[in-house]
């Protein structure tokens, strides 16, 4: 068997024309443009560039685009405030704030303080909670895209058999819960799993988000499963001296052999991120103001 590979820059393009056309009938139909403000605290090179693209895609559809860029010394009052003053704007629809944030600072502390109906991370107590009982939430991005890739790739998930590697709060909780509300028997497996891979090998739909690199082996995926690599690991370049490149939690060649459907790496959930979290931002503009949710951007 060869796996049909999943291309998600391809989904993530669509995603963000379908963002694009609903930004546009907000702005015509009702005169409200949706806006995403972004805070960054210091100057990690990996997280300006991250912001960078956040920015240019949020511009690119339309949207209204706030970045604030604070000092590393920021302190926590000063970067308090800030969130409540954006919480109180009612331009601002989505608020995120960058992490990693430097240690002085809390993450979940400042999480807490964004407002759960601006929460386009989907990262508040408010929004897990939630999710969790089938209220209405703001879903965590990368959870959100792997989603829809499944959605697009499978159709209906009913019935599917799902194991997910990892349980953070950032991914492997939001992802068990979306899969169970589209009526998968859910595993969400971890270091302290017994034969995980027996465990895998039982998977239709296998998600694998530890951040090991290739940790997951062929032999691990069920024949025609399909395969959702969600981890990034930076290697030396086999072939290019003093390059590198990334990989995933997946052996992706051996997997493919077995799978049905797998992601790459890069080029699979990655760009999906990004592309849900616009969507994220146009769904809590709509609620803001009581107008219908967009098709196809939701959980």
């Amino acid at each position: 068997m060869s796996a049909n590979i999943i291309d998600g820059k391809a989904f993530a393009a669509t995603v963000r024309e379908k963002v694009a056309g609903h930004v546009a009938r907000l702005k015509d139909e009702h005169g409200i443009t949706p806006g995403l403000a972004v805070v960054l605290v210091g100057e990690d090179p990996a997280s300006e560039v991250y912001v960078q693209a956040k920015h240019r895609q949020a511009v690119e559809v339309g949207m209204a685009s706030f970045e604030h860029k604070l000092p590393a010394d920021t302190p926590e009052g000063e970067l308090f405030a800030l969130i409540d003053r954006l919480n109180a704007d009612p331009a601002v629809h989505g608020i995120l704030c960058q992490f990693p944030v430097p240690d002085h600072l809390d993450e979940r502390r400042t999480v807490a303080r964004i407002d759960p109906s601006k929460d386009v991370d989907g990262l508040s107590v408010a929004n897990a909670g939630l999710l969790a009982t089938g209220g209405e939430a703001l879903v965590s991005c990368t959870p959100l895209g792997c989603l829809m890739l499944l959605r697009d790739q499978l159709g209906d998930l009913t019935g599917k058999d799902a194991v997910v590697i990892g349980r953070s709060n950032l991914f492997g909780k939001p992802m068990g819960q979306l899969l169970l509300r589209d009526n998968c028997t859910v595993t969400i497996a971890h270091s302290r799993t017994r034969d995980l891979p027996e465990v895998c090998r039982r998977a239709d739909i296998l998600i694998a988000a530890v951040g090991r690199a290739e940790m997951v082996k062929g032999d691990w995926v069920k024949p025609g499963a399909t395969v959702i690599d969600v981890g990034i690991t930076r290697v030396p370049h086999p072939e290019k001296p003093g390059k590198t490149k990334l990989i995933g939690d997946v052996a992706f060649a051996e997997a493919s052999e077995n799978a049905a459907a797998i992601t790459p790496v890069p080029g699979g959930v990655g760009p999906m991120t990004i592309a849900c979290l616009l969507a994220n931002t146009v769904t809590a503009c709509c609620r803001a103001h009581g107008l219908a949710e967009p098709e196809g951007l939701t959980a």
